[in-house]
């Protein structure tokens, strides 16, 4: 090794920083993530103006609101929470393949649509490639522009030259800063990247979109500082081999993080899903046994979807216990209440539950749904068609109240259904329904009885 070069250990996980190899993180517990990369030479940071860094007073401030851009992507805008806001950065993750690079393409070409200048800077396709997904979209405006290129500083000059109002970096993994001795990609260089975008969003008042790879646990590769320093994290989920895709926001500044959107892919792109509870429902069999359907909020959007259980005798000593979209353990808990409860013999029974479309849930507002559809299976009885189920289920069989009852139940009117099964206290807290039976239960039992 040269004379005077420094190595440092980084945790590939968390980012923290060790002169030795250590095999556990002290910080984030993490085993075997520590690489060697040369340490980064110090950088002298020139000083801002006096004004920026004397303190003022709060009441001094004006409470300037943001006017924020529409995309005109109905799903993408309500998930960032109205619209773009100017000089915010935002991270887009999600596995290989799973649409990333083809929804911000979409983006780029409803905002230059709407004659804003758009540069695309790509990492990892040559304009080629990108002219062949961009033709099968349809046309785009004299308003976009491309850049392939993954050194920062070729960048950073690109964009205080072009000066457009949307920047797209594709991806933060291949870009590289010459400041970093080490490799793109490496903890190192993917800090320094995110740094100079968030000064280049914030100096320049830019919106600038990062499409972040996940690693196999499904986190955005790279240190965890990565997600603390921008405005905004999304991530893109769905199975490839589905056609459907759910956005969902992690972190944001300015919105909520509870809301999703639901895209599907097609030929042309991406396009958005307004009504996903019809779309999760379709192909649901008639007058099957196991078969419930039961809701479940996301953010402020309720969610009808199909609960499927399948219950047969065990031909060994231990049955088989498989949960498909909802959480293992939380099955057994709620087949462990209805084997003392109400005293079905489950013990000896293999039990499989899924939930339709591949979708996952874990709210606890669709426990009855679970509970409902595992007894219909063992009782080979079918639930009543044109009913909806949903409440979350206690140790001792009760059904307790879920949050936003009223919106749950004008989901399902919406889409025809003429019965809704639901916990006895949201029961009274709803105002008077017109053309929805609503039926109150405080046990497992009674809703058994009831269905």
């Amino acid at each position: 090794m040269a004379k005077g070069k420094k190595t440092v250990f980084f945790c590939q996980n968390c980012g923290h920083e060790e002169s030795k190899w250590l095999g556990q993180c002290p910080v984030c517990k993490e085993w075997n993530t520590f690489a060697e990369e040369m340490a980064a030479a110090a950088k002298s940071v020139g000083r801002r103006s006096a004004g920026e860094t004397e303190p003022v007073l709060l009441s001094s401030v004006s409470a300037r609101q943001d006017e924020r851009m529409r995309i005109g992507i109905g799903e993408l805008d309500r998930v960032l929470g109205g619209g773009i806001v100017p000089g915010s950065l935002v991270l887009v993750g999600g596995d290989p393949g799973i649409g990333k690079s083809t929804l911000l393409l979409q983006v780029c070409q409803k905002l230059a649509a709407q004659k804003r200048k758009i540069l695309y800077i790509s990492g990892e396709e040559s304009r080629h490639q990108i002219k062949l997904r961009a033709d099968r979209m349809g046309d785009f405006e004299d308003q976009m522009y491309l850049l392939c290129e993954t050194n920062l500083e070729l960048i950073r000059s690109a964009i205080e030259r072009q000066k457009p109002e949307v920047a797209v970096i594709d991806s933060i993994q291949t870009m590289y800063s010459e400041e970093a001795a080490s490799a793109p990609g490496s903890v190192s260089q993917v800090r320094e990247a995110t740094n100079t975008l968030m000064q280049i969003a914030k100096g320049l008042n830019i919106t600038i979109f990062i499409v972040g790879h996940v690693t196999k646990e499904g986190t955005v590769a790279g240190p965890r500082v990565l997600e603390h320093m921008v405005d905004t994290v999304l991530y893109f989920e769905g199975d490839r081999h589905a056609s459907y895709r759910i956005l969902r926001g992690v972190k944001n500044r300015f919105g909520s993080t509870n809301e999703i959107g639901v895209f599907e892919m097609r030929q042309e792109g991406l396009v958005e899903v307004e009504n996903p509870s019809e779309y999760m429902l379709s192909g649901k069999p008639e007058n099957a046994s196991g078969s419930v359907v039961a809701c479940s909020m996301e953010g402020s959007r309720p969610m009808l979807m199909e609960i499927q259980a399948l219950v047969c005798r065990s031909n060994f000593g231990m049955p088989r216990r498989t949960a498909a979209g909802t959480d293992y353990n939380r099955v057994n808990l709620l087949m462990a209440v209805l084997e003392k409860r109400i005293g079905l013999p489950l013990s000896g029974y293999d039990a499989y539950v899924n939930i339709a479309g591949g979708i996952r849930m874990n709210e606890p507002a669709i426990d009855l749904g679970i509970v409902m559809a595992i007894v219909s299976s063992y009782k080979n009885i079918p639930i009543p068609e044109g009913t909806m189920v949903f409440g979350e289920v206690g140790l001792s069989g009760e059904v307790r109240a879920v949050s936003m009852p009223e919106q749950r139940v004008a989901e399902a009117k919406k889409l025809g259904f003429r019965r809704c099964v639901i916990p006895g206290v949201s029961k009274n807290m709803l105002k008077k329904t017109e053309g929805i039976e609503i039926a109150g239960v405080r046990t497992v039992n009674e809703a058994i009885q009831m269905l």
